[in-house]
């Protein structure tokens, strides 16, 4: 037999440390921080005075406040950077999700770095212009130029053509599913049949 087995108990019901109240913890860290602060300001005091040259030290940039001249967006940058990016783009600044559609836009038009801030910009005040108010315009719009991309290239046979039996002028049947007619007049008799019953 252990020699403590006595003092073993089955509950686990252990006591609980005292708990310590908030005033005497901020006090002990109020007495903290007025220690560091004490031994910071006795390390100052014996420190050697030392002369600071203001032509040292480097010169602290500002952030300002620059307005996308594309989208409308405002970024905190430095007067060095906004200068570069000016300096890019034509005296033009803009952000850096328009600089990298008008990089894009570059790699298509040719390496045109005018022609591509022109395409970027006037997309950019067309989306301002109808987007923003009305969405369903502007994707109506997308629509009609997908549509209208797709009859001009339509001439260059880059686009799909559609199986008709009617294309094949007498000639065998290769496979492929006609249509044999169409399934509107039978939705409309059905809808029809289901008025009537009404």
């Amino acid at each position: 037999m252990a020699p403590h087995a006595d003092a073993f108990t089955r509950s686990n019901n252990f006591p609980k440390p005292p708990r310590l109240s908030n005033d005497s913890l901020h006090r002990t860290t109020s007495d903290i921080s007025f220690q560091l602060s004490k031994e910071a300001l006795d390390n100052y005091k014996d420190a050697a005075p030392v002369d600071v040259d203001e032509d040292q030290l480097p010169p602290i940039s500002e952030v300002e406040d620059a307005k996308c001249e594309c989208c409308g967006m405002s970024e905190e940058c430095t007067p060095e950077y906004i200068d570069r990016v000016r300096n890019k783009y034509l005296g033009k600044w803009i952000c850096g999700l328009c600089a990298e559609a008008v990089k894009e836009e570059k790699e298509k038009m040719g390496g045109k770095i005018e022609e591509a801030l022109s395409a970027h910009m006037n997309r950019c005040a067309k989306f301002n212009k109808f987007g923003r108010e009305y969405p369903a315009l502007l994707t109506a719009e997308a629509m009609r130029d997908i549509l209208r991309k797709g009859s001009r290239l339509e001439g260059k046979s880059l686009r799909a053509k559609t199986f008709s039996h009617r294309d094949n002028k007498g000639a065998q049947n290769k496979g492929g599913i006609a249509r044999s007619s169409s399934c509107i007049p039978a939705i409309i008799r059905e809808m029809n049949d289901l008025t009537v019953a009404n």
